[in-house]
């Protein structure tokens, strides 16, 4: 996980590098990701709130309306270049998967092959989804202060652990291979060297 120095750092220099770049991808990237580490996990609650009529997709109308709420003041000509960039299949809406994956910070395929291996190490059960059952035995809940002051059982300790990584435009006490990679794209932005990067995911996931 970004520790707390990483994710100030992080927030800093997006904030920086926001202010210089004219490019509106780029400048709304850079905002998601200036709001910390889970930024782009984030970015399921945004496009849940541009999504004026719950149609999980977004026309250009919603689209527009969005960036204007999110922040981000473009032209008409800025805003449909945008528009044009997600909509990946050229069908005039853009759907959720096609706004995450052109949001999400570009990484080097070392660390998206650690992050796999991390995935693989707690979907047991190697059909896809990490849910509490394949945490049994990969994470130890008794180690959590909660359970152990009783407050909580096992189960909430391991349903609170899936929340770090559950989409938050529809969580479901289930992570995708997908929802696990766009966490990490949001710790990885804030660290520049991908041996480090290797070597924090060992650590924390006992690679």
């Amino acid at each position: 996980m970004a520790t707390h120095r990483q994710d100030d750092e992080m927030k800093r220099k997006c904030n920086e590098a926001a202010a210089k770049t004219s490019d509106p991808l780029e400048k709304l990237r850079l905002k998601c990701l200036a709001r910390g580490a889970s930024g782009i996990k984030g970015l399921g609650r945004v496009f849940r709130i541009m999504d004026d009529d719950g149609s999980r997709s977004l026309s250009y109308d919603e689209f527009k309306k969005g960036l204007h709420d999110y922040g981000l003041s473009l032209t008409d000509s800025e805003s449909k270049q945008m528009f044009q960039k997600f909509d990946q299949d050229k069908n005039g809406s853009i759907d959720f998967d096609e706004f995450l994956i052109k949001l999400r910070p570009p990484m080097s395929q070392s660390r998206i092959s650690i992050i796999d291996q991390a995935y693989n190490k707690l979907d047991r059960t190697g059909d896809g989804l990490v849910t509490v059952e394949d945490l049994k035995g990969v994470y130890n809940a008794k180690q959590h202060k909660k359970y152990q002051n009783g407050e909580w059982t096992e189960e909430q300790v391991f349903l609170e652990f899936l929340k770090k990584f559950d989409s938050p435009n529809d969580p479901d006490g289930q992570v995708t291979r997908d929802e696990f990679i766009n966490y990490y794209a949001g710790v990885s932005a804030s660290i520049d060297s991908d041996p480090y990067f290797d070597l924090m995911m060992r650590n924390a996931w006992k690679l």
